[in-house]
């Protein structure tokens, strides 16, 4: 990959479509598209007959031209809006490409100039990432208020002060026999370190979070076999997206359906019912059950009020929400159970869906507070807390000074202020090309 090359893209969606944009970054830019479209005015949108190498027009379309380093990438950048056909974009790529130093671009690439040209840090890029596949409109939120800068602004704080820490101690350290260096210096910049320790901890505690917000609130419904599971994912999903019949054990392996409720991305998960006398293929979708059941975000347990068969203990952690089924024939009393619906009727969903939505947004907490977005985050942040902690309870003035540089490192390295060359391939090929 030569960073001197000129690179262009398909950037638009899937073809066919009504538009296609075909983007361009690097020096040889502004000739090729004076070459193809005539001459161009830098932040001007111009409408333009696209020629061929061999003078022959391939379409006519608009034509954006950014002279850098005031654009995305910080290079000279060009965008040609042509009709959306999979022959016009094909022959607009090939014409680009045949000019000298100018070649198709890498996944992700678009972007990763923008960094190595200081346009965004790696938070940043990462939430850029982030907001390119939101799929929730709080996924959305999330990603912008990253990619504006609220979380590198976090980060980049805790790193200054951290430098001016290490700065004053060194100092006391060189010139503890000045006056303008009093000795009680080292008293105050204890105090904050250990204040920015707990501070960090409550940002790591936000991880999970953060999680529910980029990967889904997790709901698994588990009971037993004919309990009506299936029948409830099925309306859930609003299609039959799970077997049913009034056979046990139909259901043997774990199916998922993602909705969007009030804004943020739900994931229900069908399970196999849950019984002890089990063949060794619905065995095996009994035990993934109830692993599953250990590691989610709620569990719906279900039990049919017309023959209520119990499941005995689920090992979880996670909250659980006993729902009765089939309440259109049931007889056992609605007051056993948390909810109370008829996947046949449609009664009591809208009332589980308003519970389910209730308590993913609990878990997503508030949409204002800055979260860690990777896990990446967590580890260098866990790394920074041990450094800072061996600081704090160190002897040696000189060696604290170097835990506190330690700790400034890796919040460095979460914005991508050091030592970060080995993450460029790993994060920037998680970008669709053209981006």
């Amino acid at each position: 990959m030569n960073k001197k090359d000129s690179i262009v893209a398909l950037s638009s969606g899937r073809l066919p479509a009504g538009v296609a944009v075909i983007r361009m970054s690097g020096p040889r830019t502004r000739f090729v598209v004076e070459t193809i479209a005539g001459a161009v005015k830098d932040r001007f949108t111009t409408f333009r007959k696209l020629r061929a190498a061999d003078g022959s027009i391939i379409d006519q379309g608009l034509v954006l031209f950014f002279a850098g380093p005031g654009s995305f990438t910080g290079e000279d950048v060009a965008e040609f809006q042509v009709h959306g056909s999979r022959a016009v974009a094909a022959k607009m790529l090939e014409t680009i490409t045949q000019f000298e130093g100018v070649r198709h671009a890498e996944p992700g690439e678009f972007t990763r100039r923008a960094f190595l040209n200081g346009k965004f840090d790696l938070v940043e890029t990462e939430a850029l990432a982030d907001l390119v596949n939101a799929e929730t409109e709080a996924q959305r939120r999330f990603a912008l208020r990253n990619a504006e800068g609220a979380q590198s602004a976090l980060y980049s704080s805790w790193r200054r002060r951290l430098i001016h820490a290490r700065a004053m101690i060194e100092a006391e350290i060189d010139f503890a026999d000045e006056e303008d260096v009093p000795s009680s210096v080292s008293d105050t910049v204890w105090s904050d370190v250990a204040a920015m320790i707990g501070e960090i901890g409550r940002h790591i505690d936000g991880f999970k979070a953060a999680e529910i917000i980029r990967d889904g609130f997790e709901v698994v419904i588990l009971g037993a076999p004919n309990a009506g599971k299936s029948s409830l994912f099925n309306a859930l999903a609003r299609r039959e997206a799970a077997i049913v019949t009034d056979e046990p054990g139909t259901t043997r392996d774990l199916l998922e359906v993602v909705m969007d409720l009030n804004g943020l991305k739900v994931r229900i998960v069908d399970t196999a019912g849950l019984r002890d006398a089990a063949g060794k293929v619905e065995s095996i979708g009994i035990e993934r059950a109830r692993a599953k059941a250990g590691d989610t975000d709620l569990i719906l347990l279900l039990e049919d009020m017309a023959d209520p068969v119990p499941v005995g203990e689920v090992a979880s952690e996670a909250p659980l929400l006993r729902v009765g089924t089939k309440s259109d024939i049931g007889t056992v009393g609605p007051d056993a159970y948390d909810l109370v619906i008829s996947a046949r009727e449609g009664t009591g969903l809208g009332s589980l869906l308003d519970e389910i939505g209730t308590r993913a947004a609990r878990a997503a907490g508030d949409a204002s507070e800055v979260l860690p977005s990777r896990l990446r985050h967590v580890e260098l942040l866990k790394e920074t807390m041990g450094f800072l902690r061996a600081a704090l309870s160190g002897h040696s003035q000189e060696l604290r000074a170097e835990e506190l540089r330690l700790a400034a490192d890796r919040l460095g390295r979460i914005i991508g202020a050091v030592d970060v060359e080995d993450l460029l391939d790993v994060i920037f090929s998680q970008f669709c090309i053209g981006k």
